[in-house]
């Protein structure tokens, strides 16, 4: 039976961080019952196996999920501009080892973050990352639609693997000290969907709400074109972003 590993620290709180709610317009449409950004991922790059476009990424040897869901949103952000960009599993170790500093020890993921942000990943930096409060069920469905998906974290309940093994929805249980980084993707009224161990994984609210304990938006630099996110106030965004960096 194929392995599995964790490897997400507990969250870490900076009061500089920026909150979705904060550039949320009030003209913003509700979020539609259901959405799929893998839908126009597989029809730009004209491949549905997410196996071959978000692989295991080493994280079924080491605790490197933090890097992996990088890569797998890396792969999403630039399919929306036609590119097909697959980092190989070297390129995501090289960086988790470069954030440990050398052991394999897992990481934070508001240090993988800022790393993203102020010098990059996988050649891209984002233009900002900001905090979903993890049971804004509409918040967290808007930024999945707007932005292709949701950075997140959760405490792994005792059933974890099991479940991924059986192909069922992660539900809510005991909850055990590990903790695992993934990439939302999708969503409906009963799941939500994401990106790990080289594969897509459901589970449901009850479960996200149980067991998520951190949650972001992420900004590609796609993000500054006109048009982009509609509802979604990025010029206040941006004001903000110089202000903290000053």
């Amino acid at each position: 039976m194929a392995s599995f590993r964790f490897g997400k620290h507990p969250p870490q709180s900076d009061y500089r961080t920026l909150r979705f709610k904060s550039y949320v317009k009030s003209d913003l449409p509700a979020p539609p019952t259901s959405f799929n950004a893998l839908t126009r991922v597989y029809q730009d790059l004209h491949q549905n196996n997410p196996a071959l476009l978000f692989p295991m990424d080493g994280n079924d040897t080491l605790g490197d999920c933090t890097i992996a869901a990088v890569a797998h949103s890396t792969t999403i952000y630039d399919s929306f501009i036609d590119k097909k960009d697959i980092p190989n599993q070297a390129a995501v170790e090289k960086l988790y080892f470069h954030l440990t500093g050398g052991p394999d020890t897992g990481l934070n993921e508001l240090d993988v973050l800022n790393y993203w942000r102020q010098t990059g990943a996988f050649g891209q930096k984002i233009l900002a990352y900001i905090k979903i409060a993890p049971k804004d069920h509409v918040h967290v469905q808007q930024a999945i639609q707007l932005f292709g998906g949701v950075y997140l974290g959760f405490q792994v309940q005792q059933n974890c693997v099991q479940e991924f093994n059986n192909k069922q929805p992660w539900t809510p249980g005991p909850l055990t000290n590990d903790g695992h980084a993934v990439f939302a993707v999708a969503y409906d009224p009963k799941m939500v969907t994401v990106l790990t161990w080289g594969s897509t994984q459901q589970g449901t609210w009850d479960w996200w709400d149980e067991c998520v304990d951190e949650a972001y938006a992420i900004l590609p630099q796609a993000a500054t074109k006109p048009g982009f996110a509609p509802g979604f106030n990025m010029k206040q965004l941006q004001a903000d972003l110089a202000q903290v960096a000053n």
